[in-house]
């Protein structure tokens, strides 16, 4: 199965990714339920949504190498928000304290060019929930699965086209 195919499997008809990545975002983007169209084996575009932004999405995270060592992306944010935006977090052993961890994540998005250190994130957490046997979004484990939704919802509002939505 190559990358691209693993990464629609992984999102294949979720019943839990619109809810906890897309529709954060429907205050900006307000159809947020996605369908997925398994001819296709992608999601269907619709006006009013993100659908065609999530397979763009989908298809540049299954185009990455995954890391093994994704933390180390999402360090780059954290520490971005602790020199940019002076926030009093430090790591102690392998977590980030002093504040939550998806607002570390979705501020220091931000701050990554091209949304690099989170497509990297995104990748190898996906890869690593495969790993360990958990091979669709839904049966995730519940914290590693809420990051990653965050990291996605993160990258997608980075993508936004304002100019669009406000016209």
């Amino acid at each position: 199965m190559t990358r691209k195919e693993k990464t629609s499997a992984f999102f294949k008809q979720s019943e839990l990714f619109d809810y906890m990545v897309t529709r954060p975002l429907s205050h900006i983007v307000p159809n947020w339920e996605l369908t997925w169209n398994l001819k296709e084996n992608r999601v269907e575009p619709e006006e009013d949504s993100l659908a065609e932004e999530v397979n763009r999405l989908l298809d540049e995270i299954s185009e990455v190498q995954p890391p093994k060592e994704y933390h180390a992306n999402e360090d780059v944010l954290a520490e971005y928000v602790k020199s940019h935006l002076n926030w009093n977090i430090y790591k102690k052993g392998n977590r980030w304290e002093s504040s939550d961890y998806e607002a570390i994540i979705n501020q220091g998005s931000f701050g990554d060019e091209d949304q690099k250190n989170l497509i990297l994130a995104a990748a190898g957490r996906i890869e690593a929930a495969i790993e360990h046997g958990q091979t669709n979004f839904d049966d995730m484990e519940y914290g590693h699965q809420k990051i990653l939704a965050m990291v996605m919802a993160s990258i997608l509002y980075q993508r936004i086209d304002f100019s669009k939505i406000l016209n």
